[in-house]
């Protein structure tokens, strides 16, 4: 664990509060970490500034401040990619993302919230533009934002300022 919170601290300043929360339940910390580093793998179907997009998408969901502003200083990480950040919360009517960016945050929304139903047009959406692998990630990407956002955010764990840009 302290290996992991010395690499934390040397890129980031100082230890990642829910890898500390998590750290509790170290084996439950390892095998959240094991599941994250597949998600992020560079073969992912789904491409890195979506992923982070997605993540970005889930966590203001479920009002998770802290992944709100890690997975945001994510998508900055990536050239280009601010237009995309601004324009988040109305995806749909941004010019910005392509349709299958569109679909697929649609998609991560519908996941995420219960009063969306994931219908045959979204998944017909979806198929236009990504296989079937590529759906499954996508959701399991999904499911674990979900899980990691909706952890943080009952056991109120705070930003910790990776990101300067306000959502």
């Amino acid at each position: 664990m302290l290996l992991l919170y010395k690499m934390q601290t040397r890129r980031f300043g100082h230890p990642v509060i829910p890898t500390q929360v998590w750290g509790r339940q170290p084996r439950l910390l390892w095998r959240f970490l094991s599941f994250f580093r597949t998600l992020e793998r560079k073969a992912s179907p789904i491409p890195p500034v979506l992923r982070a997009l997605i993540t970005v998408k889930v966590s203001q969901i479920n009002h998770c401040a802290f992944c709100v502003d890690f997975n945001a200083m994510r998508v900055l990480q990536h050239k280009g990619a601010e237009a995309k950040l601004d324009g988040l919360q109305d995806a749909e009517n941004c010019g910005a993302f392509s349709d299958a960016e569109k679909a697929a945050l649609a998609y991560a929304e519908a996941v995420t919230r219960s009063d969306i139903e994931v219908d045959d047009a979204l998944f017909e959406r979806l198929r236009l533009h990504y296989d079937d692998d590529a759906i499954v990630e996508l959701t399991a990407l999904i499911a674990f934002q979900n899980l990691s956002s909706k952890f943080n955010s009952a056991l109120d764990l705070p930003s910790q300022g990776f990101c300067a840009y306000k959502l």
